[in-house]
């Protein structure tokens, strides 16, 4: 059998934050490198762990963000390193205050690019694994039992149902003649 290219699918970023301003900024540079983004999500406040506490500082909160065009699945790793470019590029004092999880969707699952091994995770390239977070089946998001704690919780799906919705039209568009 030939292989056939991938279809593409929909890019967006979750970030964790401590300063709405250095958010803003990496959200900029991360348009001009990816494409417009056409939704974000409100704020939500990240309680489930504080692993980033002493670098970012508190409160920290969590936003999404999906991007206009559909891109190959196959960007995921190099799309990582550019946002973890992107944290080391608006730290202070070597202190990121943005920590951006970027991921992908298609139509069946949302996917996180990790830089850390873990038994489910599939490698990629340059250091970088993919995290298959949440399936989609009968209208909704359900995640699988390694997601981290927030992506269990079912706050964010309502973000992940609109950007499908928003995916399904892109994509319509890419295939349908003219």
């Amino acid at each position: 059998m030939k292989p056939e290219p991938a279809q593409p699918v929909k890019y967006f970023i979750g970030a964790l934050y401590s300063s709405k301003k250095i958010l803003d900024e990496a959200i900029k540079i991360l348009e001009a490198q990816l494409s417009p983004v056409d939704y974000e999500s409100e704020p939500f406040p990240f309680r489930n762990t504080d692993y980033y506490d002493s670098e970012m500082g508190i409160p920290i909160h969590r936003k999404f963000y999906s991007f206009t065009d559909p891109v190959s699945p196959g960007f995921l790793a190099e799309a990582k390193l550019m946002t973890n470019k992107t944290e080391i590029l608006l730290a202070i004092s070597g202190h990121r205050k943005v920590n951006l999880d970027i991921g992908y969707m298609d139509y069946d699952k949302v996917v996180l690019a990790s830089a850390k091994y873990g038994i489910h995770k599939i490698y990629l390239d340059n250091g970088i694994y993919a995290d298959m977070a949440l399936h989609y089946e009968k209208g909704q998001f359900t995640p699988y039992h390694w997601a981290f704690m927030d992506f269990r919780s079912p706050e964010y799906y309502p973000f992940f149902l609109k950007i499908r919705s928003l995916y399904k039209s892109q994509v319509k568009h890419l295939v349908s003649p003219g």
